[in-house]
């Protein structure tokens, strides 16, 4: 009798250390269900384009059985640097960034590297440290889109172009394409080119004072929906019609925006997908598979003709 439970005893030890094994597999966090632990570093979520990238990297997660745990930095490069030590120390299995700044983000993806957690960046790079990939929207070929459509629009004259953060990849690639296209004909000039750090508010007053030195300016290029809509407000009456106004993101202010008339076209991005490529993307290198370095998502032209598209 002796023996026979000292055998059992055995096999059910060898059978729990075949569960913990299986279990372990896709790293050590684990998360609920024993699934993986992702950390999420966003920059604001005062802003509905990352409000749209968590909810896709959200339902991803549920999707492949993984928890996410979502930090808001809130525009503040500090907070974020506090954030993501955080996912350090609770030794979660991959970190998922989308920098506040590329240049002050670089501290914390290191912090990350020398834990061996792997670090994704997402919609912005990082100018140092390893990431094992950046999955962001075409914003080079997205600069180019709104500086075809702005001069088709305006025609001839001078044009303005409301800058996003500075030393962040978007405002960056953005101004990029859009200044290549703008600077290889002679009809549209780019007479002012300020930052409005992707912000509404500093939209309307940059604008504000673009309109005071270049009060016959014909067009504004916004490096994305928040500066257009602070564009559009300080316009008033004249936003969409006497001058044209393109975004860049496709949020749904702007959206609307477009079919009331007051802007009149957007680059819009899929900020959904990058969120939940994001997280496929990590689970594949939890998993230790390798990912492409770098993820292009498309981007699309928004206009009046097809708005309502993208509206449903």
């Amino acid at each position: 009798m002796g023996k026979r439970i000292a055998v059992l005893g055995v096999l059910i030890l060898a059978a729990l250390a075949t569960v913990v094994a299986v279990g372990c597999q896709r790293g050590g966090g684990g998360g609920e269900g024993g699934g993986p632990r992702i950390g999420l570093s966003i920059s604001t979520l005062n802003n509905p384009f990352f409000v749209t990238l968590r909810n896709g990297a959200q339902q991803a997660a549920n999707k492949e059985g993984a928890k996410l745990i979502i930090a808001d930095a809130q525009d503040d490069a500090a907070t974020q640097q506090d954030d993501v030590q955080n996912f350090v120390t609770q030794q979660v299995d991959a970190i998922l960034i989308n920098p506040v700044d590329s240049e002050a983000v670089v501290p914390a993806v290191q912090a990350a590297n020398q834990a061996n957690i792997p670090v994704i960046a997402l919609d912005r790079g990082a100018s140092g440290g390893k990431l094992e990939t950046l999955i962001a929207s075409d914003n080079v070929e997205g600069g180019r889109m709104a500086a075809k459509e702005l001069i088709q629009l305006v025609g001839s004259g001078p044009v303005a172009q409301l800058e996003g953060i500075p030393g962040t990849s978007p405002t960056r690639d953005r101004g990029q394409g859009f200044e290549e296209v703008i600077n290889a004909q002679d009809a549209v000039q780019l007479v002012s080119s300020q930052t409005a750090n992707f912000l509404r508010t500093e939209g309307l007053n940059v604008t504000e004072n673009i309109l005071q030195s270049n009060p016959g300016i014909k067009g504004i290029f916004a490096q994305n929906d928040e500066m257009a809509m602070g564009a559009v407000r300080a316009l008033g009456g004249r936003a969409g019609s006497e001058v044209k106004i393109v975004g860049f993101d496709g949020i749904e202010d702007a959206l609307k925006a477009i079919q009331a008339g007051k802007m009149n076209a957007t680059i819009a991005q899929q900020p959904d997908k990058i969120g939940s490529l994001g997280v496929e993307n990590a689970m594949k290198v939890v998993d230790g598979k390798s990912v492409d370095k770098n993820i292009p998502v498309p981007v699309k032209l928004v206009t009046k003709e097809n708005v309502s598209q993208f509206l449903q």
